[in-house]
């Protein structure tokens, strides 16, 4: 039987019109009722019987540009491209990988992608400089940002919940008798790392908790190499780290110094990253929904593509915690 608007609306608590408003992309339903009003109908098979059907681009070259500084065979960022060569080959396309060195962004030289003209849109992946973005956004192909904030210029985005996600796990840090908590990671290095300390200090406010200046410990230095960790005189007891890489690096250095995970303090990171090497104890972490984050972005940029027209997009995409033994719980 198919799926109608009222069949959508009965779901969501909506009417009708509500629902064809936000499938016709008109006024009148806030963007957040439209996105879960989209999704639901993606996700029931719904189809438009009066809606014009948009021209597919398939067959598409995609560049994908990584700072170099971020890449390396063992990286996220490694992983993450190879899922969207995977992601883009299912679709029909092909990505095309290129690394940009420090000095070309702040030189603001085009990527040899662009220069050739060899592609056909551009995916941004590891937050090149913001200068560079906008460099980026006002040449003749499509832009999409993938795994950062953009503010600057009016791109697409599609990152993972960054704040909601060091949220969760610093609120399951606190569930589990901690108070004195601290934050690892070099706030001002990525947009990611921001956002997760925001996650970090609403979940410390939320539950009238101090946070201490000596409690945020960086964890890069300018080229972003991971630096020897000094804790604070007063030892906390927990400690989010903003990735995971960051995390096991936290661990290797707390081992040298004759402190225990989770005895003595408890560690948690982010991303659920498999390429990072066993850690033991295994890391309490959030899962980044890759695969979802892949799939958003290679639409986004064949609807660009297509000749879609449509408000810049922000999309946030949902993970989950994922609760291993790095975590102790204190009385």
């Amino acid at each position: 039987m198919s799926v109608t608007m009222r069949d959508i609306g009965k779901r969501i608590g909506v009417s009708a019109v509500t629902v064809s408003k936000a499938l016709a992309g008109k006024s009148g339903v806030s963007e957040e009722m439209r996105q879960k009003i989209v999704k639901l109908a993606s996700e029931l098979g719904y189809v438009n019987p009066n809606a014009q059907q948009p021209r597919v681009a398939s067959g598409l070259d995609v560049g994908i540009i990584i700072p170099a500084q971020f890449f390396s065979n063992d990286s996220f960022y490694a992983m993450m491209y190879k899922s969207l060569v995977q992601e883009l080959a299912e679709a029909g396309h092909f990505g095309l990988l290129e690394l940009v060195s420090r000095e070309s962004m702040r030189a603001m030289i085009l990527p040899n992608l662009l220069r050739s003209r060899k592609v056909d849109a551009l995916i941004l992946l590891g937050q090149p400089e913001a200068a560079y973005v906008d460099l980026l956004v006002k040449q003749s192909v499509p832009v999409v940002c993938m795994d950062f904030y953009n503010s600057t210029s009016c791109v697409d985005m599609v990152v993972g919940d960054s704040a909601g996600g060091a949220a969760a796990l610093t609120q399951h840090l606190i569930d589990m008798g901690h108070r004195d908590i601290a934050y690892y990671g070099s706030v001002r290095a990525t947009s990611s790392i921001m956002e997760r300390y925001l996650g970090y200090l609403a979940a410390m406010l939320s539950n009238d908790l101090p946070v201490c200046p000596e409690y945020l410990i960086p964890d890069r230095d300018e080229t972003g190499a991971l630096q020897p960790v000094v804790l604070p005189d007063k030892r906390p007891t927990a400690i989010v780290c903003n990735s995971d890489w960051s995390a096991r690096w936290m661990i290797d250095q707390l081992k040298q110094q004759g402190l225990r995970v989770p005895e003595d303090i408890s560690i948690v990171g982010f991303d659920d990253f498999n390429y990072v090497p066993a850690t033991v104890p295994a890391l309490t972490t959030y899962r980044v929904d890759q695969k979802a984050m892949c799939r958003i972005v290679v639409q986004l940029v064949a609807d660009r593509c297509a000749g879609d027209r449509k408000p810049c997009a922000r999309i946030t995409v949902n993970g989950e915690c994922v609760y291993r033994d790095s975590v102790k719980k204190r009385n």
